[in-house]
């Protein structure tokens, strides 16, 4: 079985808007539906999880119930920062599901994840045991202690930029989450650091440039351009 685990636990404070980016509407849908339809229209996918934000459970529900996504069967309440929302979910899945079941977290505010990239996650996952989205590093890297200047440049082929959604069995993730609680890890940024925080490999699936993370007012003009372009492409000729 294949669950797809949305986080969804942020304020959005970045963004500076009244309600969390996730549920923001953008062309007449909130952000976190075009994510959410996204895995509902994947047939691989059997059940989506979300870790919502605390008092918005009942609007993604309805959310949900509007725009059909029949796949949601668990809304799980979030945590203090992302490690803690990414635990709270995945120990409530490992409830429900096998050890062997496999996991694909991503991120509500990744809302133009391509079919391709959730096909690629998963059979990685199958492979490897975990899979993280991945793309290159096209631009020069420089190394700052000041946050002002740089003596220093790293080579842009030896670092990859990291995406959601990032898969795993949910036994080895629910695994490494209670063995960081031990070691005092509490605060990690994301799954991918979090292994190799705990010594883990960490193997690569598909990302794309287009899998933008909506973190600022930019990010929704870019996401707008992007759904422009993808209804264009519907057009026929």
């Amino acid at each position: 079985m294949n669950i797809a685990l949305l986080i969804a636990g942020g304020s959005g404070q970045r963004m500076h808007q009244n309600i969390p980016k996730q549920f923001l509407t953008v062309e007449e849908r909130p952000v976190i539906i075009y994510t959410l339809e996204a895995f509902q229209n994947h047939s691989d996918i059997d059940v989506i999880a979300v870790v919502c934000i605390e008092g918005w459970e009942t609007v993604l529900q309805a959310y949900a119930n509007q725009f059909n996504i029949t796949k949601l069967k668990h809304i799980i309440p979030g945590g203090k920062n992302g490690q803690d929302s990414i635990r709270n979910g995945v120990y409530e899945l490992e409830k429900h599901y096998s050890r062997d079941d496999i996991v694909l977290i991503h991120d509500a505010i990744r809302p133009m994840v391509s079919q391709e990239i959730i096909s690629d996650c998963i059979v990685k996952t199958a492979q490897y045991g975990c899979a993280i989205s991945v793309i290159p590093c096209a631009e020069a890297m420089v190394v700052t202690n000041d946050e002002l200047s740089s003596e220093e440049s790293y080579p842009r082929d030896s670092l990859k930029r990291t995406q959601t959604p990032q898969g795993f069995t949910i036994g080895k993730i629910c695994d490494l989450h209670r063995r960081a609680l031990e070691a005092g890890i509490t605060n990690s940024v994301a799954s991918v650091t979090l292994m190799i925080e705990m010594g883990e490999k960490v193997y690569f699936s598909a990302g794309s440039e287009k899998n933008i993370k909506l973190t600022t007012i930019d990010d929704i003009d870019i996401f707008k351009a992007l759904l422009n372009v993808k209804r264009s492409s519907w057009i026929k000729k």
